[in-house]
């Protein structure tokens, strides 16, 4: 005999929510290495933060794991079970999280359970650029978190020393132009590895001509001149055109280890979720002040005036050596400053408990 409560509506499961970043990049780009720099410096902050690896051809990431999608598929075992190819093995492996989406959000519930919906989850996805330029899996699973109230905004990477090639730049605009009209969400682009960008040699034009993607047909002299390209002119300039009619591309900067590069990329970040905007937690005041010390990082840190490319440019490429001298130096002063609080400290406990025995 059935029952009134049969034609009941369904309870509705309530998810955590979370704020966050989607990793994009080429191979190559420095997508581990943000990932684990970035858990560095949230950590330091005492600001709680979860790295999910989608990448089913890495098992074990150099960075502290809280989800893997190789936890539910590799990609050895369908590569050996379908007779796949690394690249379609990795497509494959994105449809079948698509397909077990349910199991991605429950693991996303065991390790957000205690951040109070103000989580932080950083998702590392795979190099194969397909997976964010033209299959819609990835850009699927994100349209579902966002209706579960997960506030993430995508952060491309690009491997700064291709903005020593014309064709290559172009290059890296076009890909990154193509992700985000594929993604479709917040995103910001970023040029990493800058520290290493003063060992290519000089640059035809000053950094901000690259970062601000300034009018590209000026690159189309340089593109002439090489043998290899010379031949596509028509079509280098109409990609040129392309890049300069939807004037959507521009790059942040990036040195992972630099603790300014990370605050202003992070601060960035922060504004375009809305992680600034974390409100109060009225139940508890140790909780209130903590959530707000973490948002008011995001804008306030630096003088909240911005990442001025002319003083990345100072520092890493017109004067790196001399930058490099005093940052060690400084170095070598907070270390001498720690020791010698430490030194301080140690002698009071022991004064202390001197003091208590007799």
């Amino acid at each position: 005999m059935s029952s009134p409560l049969d034609n009941l509506p369904e309870s509705k499961v309530q998810h955590q929510s979370a704020f966050g970043q989607l990793v994009t990049g080429p191979p190559g780009a420095g997508k581990s290495t943000y990932c684990h720099g970035l858990h560095q410096f949230l950590t330091a902050l005492n600001r709680p933060i979860h790295i999910i690896n989608l990448d089913p051809a890495v098992s074990n990431p150099p960075y502290p794991c809280s989800i893997s999608i190789t936890e539910l598929v590799d990609l050895d075992s369908v590569m050996e079970e379908y007779g796949l190819g690394p690249n379609g093995a990795k497509l494959y492996c994105l449809e079948y999280l698509e397909a077990n989406f349910d199991w991605l959000i429950d693991r996303l519930d065991e390790v957000l359970e205690n951040d109070g919906g103000n989580g932080y989850v950083v998702f590392d996805t795979p190099g194969q650029v397909e997976l964010w330029t033209n299959h819609d899996s990835l850009k699927n699973m994100v349209e579902k978190l966002g209706k579960l109230d997960y506030r993430l905004a995508a952060v491309h990477l690009s491997d700064a020393h291709y903005i020593t090639d014309a064709s290559k730049f172009i290059s890296v605009v076009l890909l990154a132009l193509r992700a985000m009209l594929q993604m479709e969400m917040p995103h910001v682009n970023v040029l990493s590895k800058i520290d290493l960008l003063s060992t290519y040699g000089e640059l035809p034009f000053d950094l901000s001509y690259y970062t601000e993607v300034q009018d590209l047909s000026y690159l189309l002299a340089k593109l002439d001149s090489e043998p290899r390209a010379a031949k596509f002119g028509k079509l280098n300039k109409a990609m040129v055109e392309l890049v300069d009619d939807f004037g959507l591309v521009g790059f942040e900067t990036l040195a992972v280890e630099d603790k300014s590069s990370m605050i202003n990329l992070v601060r960035l970040v922060d504004k375009m979720t809305g992680y600034v905007f974390i409100p109060h937690n009225q139940d508890s005041e140790d909780d209130m002040n903590a959530v707000n010390t973490q948002a008011l990082f995001g804008s306030v840190m630096s003088g909240g005036n911005g990442n001025d490319v002319r003083d990345v440019q100072e520092r890493w490429l017109n004067n790196k050596d001399a930058y490099d001298e005093f940052e060690r130096e400084q170095w070598a002063m907070e270390w001498e400053e720690r020791k010698r609080q430490q030194s301080s400290g140690n002698k009071h406990q022991h004064r202390h408990q001197h003091d208590h025995e007799h």
